[in-house]
C-alpha cells in the first residue's frame, strides 16, 4: 500500500501533508488552525477541534483574533488547553502584525497613508486604546507607542506623558489615535476636547498635532480630512 497519499496519513497529519502537496492556499481555515493545535482527542480529529472552535467564534476569524488565551478557554472547547490556547492567540497576533506592517508608509502625507496601518493594529481590541505615532521634520515615522488603555467606553491620555515621549523621540508632529469597540467611528466631545487640549500643549514646544484618527471595524475618522483640526 502507497503510504505518500494524505488519505494514508493519520488524520491529525492530513493538513500538513496537503500543504506540502497542494499549497497554502488549499487550506481551509479549519485546516490551518488544526495545524497550530497539533492534535486532536481520543474522538475528534484535530480538524475537527478546529472546526468547533470555529464554530464557536461563528467562523469570524476576526472574533476569534480579538479573544484573549483566558476567553479561548472558556469556549471550553474539548482538546483546547492552555498551550494550544497561547499557540493560536500568537499566530492570530503575528497576522495582525503582518497586516499593519504591510500597511505602515514610511513617509505621511495624507490620513490614508497612516489609518489602515493604525487599523491593522487597534480595530480587534475590545477596550479602547490610545495610541501615538511621533514623526521627524521630513513626516517619517520616529516612533509608534499605545499610551494608554482603558475600558470598552473610554481611555485617557495624559498630554505631559504623549509631550515627554516626543522630544524622547526628537519628534516635530504628531498624530494622534484611538480605536471605538463600539463600530461608530464618530468623535465625541471628550475627543475634540482632548485634541485641543494635546494640540495646544504641543504648540508650546513647537510640536505640530497633525490628525487625531479614530479607527474601528467599520473605517476610519480623521480630524483634520473634517477640518477639525
Amino acid at each position: 500500500m502507497d503510504g505518500t497519499t494524505i488519505k494514508h496519513w493519520a488524520e491529525d497529519d492530513r493538513p500538513r501533508e496537503k500543504m506540502l502537496l497542494k499549497g497554502i492556499d488549499s487550506l481551509s481555515n479549519a485546516e490551518l488552525l488544526a495545524i497550530l493545535i497539533n492534535n486532536g482527542t481520543k474522538e475528534k480529529s484535530a480538524v475537527d477541534v478546529a472546526k468547533e472552535l470555529l464554530n464557536a467564534v461563528n467562523n469570524d476569524l476576526q472574533q476569534l483574533g480579538k479573544l484573549s488565551i483566558k476567553e479561548i478557554l472558556k469556549l471550553k472547547v474539548k482538546g483546547i488547553g492552555e498551550a494550544k490556547a497561547i499557540s493560536i492567540a500568537a499566530a492570530l497576533e503575528l497576522g495582525i502584525r503582518k497586516d499593519a506592517a504591510f500597511k505602515k508608509k514610511e513617509v505621511i502625507l495624507k490620513s490614508s497613508d497612516i489609518a489602515d496601518f493604525l487599523r491593522a493594529k487597534l480595530q480587534h481590541k475590545k477596550h479602547e486604546v490610545f495610541a501615538v505615532i511621533f514623526l521627524n521634520r521630513a513626516n517619517k515615522i520616529n516612533h509608534y507607542e499605545v499610551i494608554s488603555e482603558g475600558g470598552i467606553t473610554g481611555t485617557v491620555a495624559d498630554p505631559r506623558i504623549i509631550l515627554k515621549k516626543a522630544l524622547a523621540h526628537d519628534a516635530v508632529n504628531l498624530i494622534l489615535c484611538h480605536n471605538h469597540p463600539s463600530g461608530s467611528i464618530k468623535p465625541s466631545r471628550a475627543d475634540e476636547e482632548l485634541t485641543k487640549k494635546i494640540s495646544d500643549a504641543a504648540s508650546y514646544l513647537d510640536i505640530k498635532v497633525l490628525d487625531h484618527i479614530i479607527v474601528s471595524e467599520e473605517g476610519y475618522y480623521s480630524f483634520a480630512d473634517e477640518g477639525i483640526i
